[in-house]
């Protein structure tokens, strides 16, 4: 109080909430004494409020746990901010920074504070925004309006709402067939982006297709490397699927779902296979050209060049292969046959593939060759000659012909017969036995008569139509002596006068021996000797001639013999 003038001034800051606090109005009572004379004057000093307090948070950050499958909506009580004036320029109101997933809400009651909310605008998701920071302003009513802030730290919480998913749908893999068990053949790796237990995966194979190979493969549940169990074969399966699944450990779990196809790569491990299809057996040797032994499938397991198939047949000839259509041949004629010189044809079919290194399958062919009539027989010799004595009895052997047929069979079945005689007669001295080609003596040999026979033989098989063979057989008649020599008179002259000089031919003498040979020469003497001798005149004729001179009263009569003795041995004499 200015004692000079009266005036009550202020010495020092006023702080309406420091002096009073929230109460309304904030009344100063004073009591001023003047003196002389002595009064008391009963001052109220109202302090009014300004706004000098700004809003005031309990704390700068508000930590604020939410599960992510809160439904939008959801409200979440907030503590607010207190401002130490009081009327307008306590009157809060409040914002939150920008935000889709929320708000905020003050709710009147029927007490003297508001209630201060969070609304859940939009759903969370924890995998997408794990965290939300947010400024919550609490501003006054005052001019200027001051204001205060407190961060909002919202952790959403995770709940199992993901399913685990692989990094591809589809795992295409390409493995050879000759691949070892144990190889890996993928590595899988599927994500959860949830944490915690939700987000620990357990890999299975669900399904595998085809189901038969449910066995092949095996899977590492934690790390989801799939590895082969048993052997791939291209030729049984050429294309596997398999159905994977990775399940977290959620309540209830959640799966995601890949598939891994696995193409099987052809390895040249199958040989080509060789059958025969068809096969027409034995041929005839007569077959034409071009005719169809065999019909021939060949194949191969294998794909591409590991199944494309070279055929061929060794020897080479008479027979050989035309491909007739993908996977088939035909074995043909060539060339003209003979089962005299190859009766059975043992041929070897191979087959190479395409592959690197190339395999190789083969199989051998048995082809008998039927026989055809296609041979006449042959005599092992086309001339028999043979020499008997005329002696021969009936039914000796003269001779054995022999003939050959190289056919077989009906074909090579033989039947002789004498087809010509010479001379006419001779036809019944011999007959031959049509099975062996014996020929016997049927009738008595007579040099004399006729000293050489000559047979045409014939041999035919029994072929369709059949054939023949030809020989000649010439029987040679060996003299016998069996003649002795014949002395016939062919002129005579008698009486001889005594008087007749010598030299007279007295008679004419023929000498002849149907033998020849020694057996046919004769020599001829006169006995007993005496006047007369012989003299050959020419070949068997002889002169009975004087050689004494006579004397027809000492011998008045000579009887004379002529003999005559063949060279045969035993000699015969005439």
């Amino acid at each position: 109080v200015s004692g000079a003038s009266g005036a009550l001034v202020v010495s020092s800051r006023l702080d309406r909430e420091e002096l009073c606090g929230k109460s309304a109005p904030c009344l100063l009572r004073l009591e001023v004494l003047v003196e002389r004379p002595l009064r008391v004057f009963h001052v109220e000093l109202e302090v009014t409020d300004i706004n000098d307090n700004a809003p005031i948070f309990p704390a700068a950050r508000k930590n604020i746990s939410l599960p992510e499958n809160s439904p939008p909506g959801s409200r979440f009580l907030l503590e607010g901010a207190s401002d130490a004036d009081i009327g307008v320029n306590a009157q809060l109101s409040y914002t939150v920074s920008s935000s889709e997933h929320f708000r905020v809400e003050e709710e009147n009651s029927n007490s003297r504070s508001k209630s201060l909310f969070l609304v859940l605008t939009k759903s969370l998701d924890r995998e997408t925004i794990p965290v939300h920071r947010l400024l919550l302003t609490a501003s006054d009513g005052g001019r200027p309006s001051l204001t205060g802030t407190v961060e909002l730290v919202i952790s959403v919480l995770d709940v199992n709402d993901n399913a685990p998913q692989f990094n591809q749908s589809v795992y295409n893999v390409v493995l050879p067939e000759d691949a070892l068990e144990g190889t890996l053949v993928a590595q899988l790796n599927a994500s959860d982006s949830d944490t915690g237990i939700y987000g620990e995966m357990v890999y299975e194979i669900d399904t595998v297709v085809p189901p038969s190979a449910s066995d092949m493969f095996s899977i590492d549940t934690n790390r989801g490397e799939i590895r082969l169990r048993g052997t791939l074969d291209f030729e049984a399966v050429t294309l596997y699927e398999l159905h994977v699944k990775a399940t977290d450990k959620g309540t209830p779990p959640l799966s995601g779902h890949c598939k891994v196809v696995l193409e099987v790569q052809d390895v040249n491990d199958n040989a080509p296979d060789v059958l025969v299809t068809s096969l027409s057996v034995p041929v005839p040797e007569d077959a034409s050209v071009g005719t169809v032994v065999a019909v021939l499938s060949v194949s191969d397991r294998d794909s591409g060049a590991n199944g494309r198939v070279r055929c061929w047949v060794w020897p080479s000839g008479p027979f050989g292969l035309e491909a007739t259509f993908s996977g088939s041949y035909s074995l043909v004629l060539r060339e003209a046959l003979d089962r005299e010189t190859i009766p059975v044809h043992r041929l070897l079919l191979t087959a190479s593939d395409g592959g690197r290194p190339s395999l190789t399958g083969t199989m051998e062919l048995v082809i008998s060759v039927l026989d055809a009539n296609d041979n006449a027989p042959q005599f092992n010799q086309s001339v028999y000659k043979v020499q008997l004595p005329e002696s021969a009895a009936e039914g000796m052997l003269v001779t054995r012909v022999n003939a050959t047929d190289p056919d077989v069979g009906s074909n090579s079945e033989l039947s002789y017969t004498v087809t010509n005689f010479f001379p006419p007669s001779s036809k019944d001295v011999i007959s031959i036995n049509p099975k062996t080609g014996e020929i016997h003596l049927t009738g008595n040999l007579d040099f004399e008569e006729v000293n050489i026979f000559d047979f045409r033989i014939e041999v035919r098989d029994q072929g369709t139509p059949p054939l023949s063979g030809h020989c000649k057989v010439v029987l040679e008649v060996l003299d016998v002596n069996d003649n002795a020599p014949e002395v016939l008179v062919t002129s005579l002259s008698v009486p001889v006068p005594e008087d007749a000089s010598v030299g007279t031919v007295v008679a004419v003498l023929s000498v002849a021996d149907r033998d020849s040979g020694a057996n046919g020469r004769v020599r001829c003497w006169v006995w007993p000797s005496g006047p007369f001798g012989l003299e050959a005149t020419f070949s068997g004729s002889y002169s009975l001639v004087l050689r004494e001179a006579l004397d027809r009263e000492r011998v008045s009569e000579y009887e004379v013999e002529v003999r005559a003795e063949d060279g045969g041995s035993p000699s015969l004499r005439g």
